[in-house]
């Protein structure tokens, strides 16, 4: 459950990777992100705002401090439990859409789900058709990924991250590939889905014009927290 309206919480988060010399990259990180909202991380490349996205969607842990997802701490789950709770609770969208091209959109979409059912429910057919057609791509649901235009295909995967009802999103430069045009059309697709299905989102990005678009901008500088602006 939601503590006090919060689904993530952060607390006293540093990581820190071992080597020949180790190296901090995330020094003392204290963040809470409220259910619903609408959020940017900004910063320079090396900055951590990638490896702190990691450890947000437990793809990495934090070397110390926690992690607290829906009021659940995540320091003590097991790398199954922790892959139960990404595939149920998160959703990831990253740069590359990483769709399989021979699979159709909606083959696509529907693969994070198949991998704890033997096959879609109608409801969750249903379910993928509203995503796709929200995501303005219903027309090119049975076209192969491959047939598809990078905006198109980047859709798809936004709609495969949503198909399990994720509390939170997560995307990690989800435009660095695609034109202006395909860019400013993806952030209207993820407002709308905010706004209609109260998911939470944060976004990783380089583009302070589309940050500016967002509720809330935390700017990391140098593995730590240098603003945190909430409009």
């Amino acid at each position: 459950m939601k503590d006090n309206g919060r689904i993530l919480e952060l607390k006293g988060v540093d990581k820190v990777y071992t080597g020949t010399v180790d190296t901090q990259v995330l020094f003392d990180i204290n963040l809470e992100f409220e259910a619903g909202s609408f959020n940017s991380i900004v910063g320079q490349s090396g900055s951590g705002k990638t490896t702190l996205l990691n450890i947000i969607g437990t793809l990495d842990r934090p070397t110390r401090g926690e992690v607290i997802i829906a009021g659940q701490t995540t320091s003590n789950l097991s790398k199954d439990e922790l892959a139960v709770l990404r595939n149920r609770s998160i959703g990831f969208v990253f740069q590359f859409h990483y769709l399989l091209p021979e699979f159709t959109a909606m083959e696509n979409v529907l693969i994070p789900y198949l991998i704890g059912h033997r096959r879609p429910s109608p409801e969750i057919i249903a379910r993928a058709e509203e995503l796709l057609d929200l995501a303005g791509i219903a027309q090119v649901r049975n076209n192969l990924a491959r047939r598809m235009s990078g905006g198109q295909q980047q859709r798809v995967a936004i709609v495969r991250a949503l198909i399990n009802s994720p509390n939170i999103f997560l995307a990690d430069e989800p435009t660095g590939n695609l034109d202006s045009e395909s860019t400013v059309n993806i952030y209207r697709v993820f407002r709308d889905i905010n706004e209609k299905l109260g998911t939470t989102f944060l976004i990783v990005t380089h583009n302070r014009v589309i940050a500016e678009q967002t509720d809330r901008i935390v700017e990391m500088k140098d593995g730590r927290i240098e603003l945190d602006i909430r409009r």
